[in-house]
């Protein structure tokens, strides 16, 4: 009797240090299913996968709690390698395909075919030719069966990336004996025409019994192609279920709800209401952000509010500070209180009154080997001629010292004195060093990217509280960009939801989850507030 279920994942946890990433996951899949994974960024669905692909970083960091079993067997999965033989395939959402070598090469990379001739069989198979014209056969089938017309002959450099993502799914398909494919956000790339395709290949890849989990965000695709949903939050299952028993705005509420306990931070709420001057009108922006491109952003700031900008992972919402601030290629009209700014130009942008706490604090917001004081003054030296002294403009080293001084005691951050390595400090005092160097801006308008990400929660409690107490205090205008929904809905006035690289809702922050999670899919909700 053939076994009901071709992969069973039982009971999965797995720690980072203390940190739990996986708590007692479960995930049943059949063969010949469509098995959609879904949950919002941070959820757990690369940790799970990882686990079952036996990747070096589950390995390497104490493995996992729990049992995986394949076709009926208990199996331990030690390498992506090992996985593959035992019939376990994937389509990864970033391309894993050699640009230099032709389709049919990387469709039978390191799966090649040889034929022997008079030396080889001789000196060994090492010396045997590549049987170039089978290979090719091989990968004209293959390629039939995504729908491909291109020649297998064709080197990989240069195709659309549409072309691309139906190589890798081509390749996967010709292995022999596969019994369970990940697709891991497999249409992000593609055009809808090329998405609808592709999920007419899954479904003909399913009706060969080959089951298929799905990773998505798309909401629509999952009611188009799915047979079964799994949805994790925060690391824990929340329920499985057959697709005929449940609705788009149901999957929504349940990936993004949470108790009102999970809330990162509390503040009052605004006694009254933000006026209409706008402070930044942001029309058709777009931003060529490596992994985060705007494709036509619409957004109006007004003055004094707390704007939360939303979405799932590469989905655009860090291109839009990084494209306004002149950090990444841009086009468009972005006007500040009526001025328009000079896209590309991020001298004139800080200028203008504007600052930027990035989420990249290591790569772009720090110098890790200057002082906490020279890192909090450089930007406002560089930039407005701040803290010099003099008529040959020197360096006033007494000023930056009272000034970082007077910023450590008001953000808290923990150090030995201002003239300590940035280098040398957490993760969380770090983030507050770079909120003190946009402070030191004395900006009217203030970009926060990430604010919390990678500190523990007693710092987010603190930054959070520090933007709004700078937002409430001294009617600073503040655009925060997180990952962390909840941060948002904590400390925002409206939120703008990206997704495919531009805006799909504005929300308040007691709009539903479930208009939230469909604005994250990529789908306007009847709460949305408009500009």
């Amino acid at each position: 009797m053939a076994n009901e279920f071709i992969l069973e994942m039982n009971h999965i946890t797995k720690l980072y240090g203390s940190n739990a990433v996986l708590k007692d996951v479960s995930l049943k899949i059949r063969p010949g299913e469509i098995h959609a994974l879904l949950g919002e960024n941070g959820a757990g669905k690369s940790t799970l996968m990882n686990v079952l692909f036996g990747m070096p970083v589950i390995h390497t960091t104490g493995g996992f709690e729990g049992e995986v079993l394949f076709d009926g067997e208990k199996v331990e999965i030690s390498s992506p390698m090992s996985a593959m033989e035992k019939g376990i395939g994937m389509v990864h959402q970033e391309f894993m395909l050699i640009p230099g070598f032709s389709v049919t090469d990387n469709i039978k990379l390191n799966r090649e075919i040889t034929r022997p001739w008079l030396v080889s069989k001789v000196l060994g198979k090492d010396l045997e030719f590549l049987d170039t014209k089978t290979m090719a056969r091989d990968a004209r089938k293959a390629l039939d069966d995504v729908g491909m017309s291109i020649e297998e002959y064709t080197l990989v450099s240069g195709l659309p990336v549409g072309h691309m993502q139906f190589i890798e799914i081509a390749r996967e398909i010709d292995k022999s004996g596969m019994k369970l494919l990940v697709f891991d956000e497999p249409t992000a790339v593609l055009t809808e025409s090329e998405a609808q395709q592709l999920l007419d290949v899954m479904k003909s890849i399913a009706a060969k019994g080959i089951a298929i989990i799905f990773i998505t965000h798309r909401l629509d695709e999952v009611m188009n192609a799915a047979d079964t949903i799994t949805i994790l939050r925060d690391g824990q299952l929340v329920s499985s279920f057959d697709k005929s028993s449940i609705t788009p705005e149901d999957i929504a509420a349940l990936m993004i709800g949470r108790s009102d306990e999970d809330g990162m931070v509390r503040v009052e709420k605004r006694t009254e209401p933000v006026g209409d001057t706008v402070a930044m009108s942001i029309s058709d922006l777009w931003v060529n952000m490596p992994g985060e491109v705007d494709k036509g952003i619409n957004l109006t700031v007004r003055e004094g509010e707390i704007l939360g900008i939303g979405g799932l992972a590469g989905q655009g919402k860090l291109g839009i500070p990084n494209g306004v601030m002149g950090l990444y290629e841009a086009a468009g009209d972005v006007e500040f209180y009526g001025q328009k700014l000079p896209l590309g130009d991020a001298g004139a942008v800080l200028r203008s009154g504007l600052a930027m706490v990035s989420e990249d604090r290591r790569g772009v917001g720090l110098l890790l080997d200057q002082s906490i004081e020279n890192n909090i003054a450089f930007t406002a030296m560089q930039v407005n001629g701040d803290f010099m002294k003099g008529f040959l403009h020197q360096k006033d080293t007494g000023a930056i010292r009272r000034y970082a001084e007077e910023m450590i005691k008001e953000l808290d951050i923990r150090c030995t004195s201002p003239a300590q390595p940035v280098g040398t400090l957490s993760g969380g005092n770090q983030q507050k060093v770079c909120v003190a160097r946009a402070l030191a801006m004395k900006p009217r308008f203030l970009f926060v990217s990430e604010p919390t990400r990678g500190i523990d929660i007693g710092a987010k409690q603190l930054v959070l509280e520090t933007l709004v107490r700078l937002n409430r205090e001294t009617g600073m205008t503040i655009v925060m960009v997180s990952s962390e929904l909840q941060e948002l809905r904590s400390v925002c006035d409206r939120i703008a939801i990206v997704a495919e690289g531009k805006v799909v809702d504005i929300l308040k922050t007691d709009a539903s989850d479930t208009a939230f999670g469909l604005a994250m899919s990529g789908v306007k909700s009847k709460e949305g507030v408009g500009e």
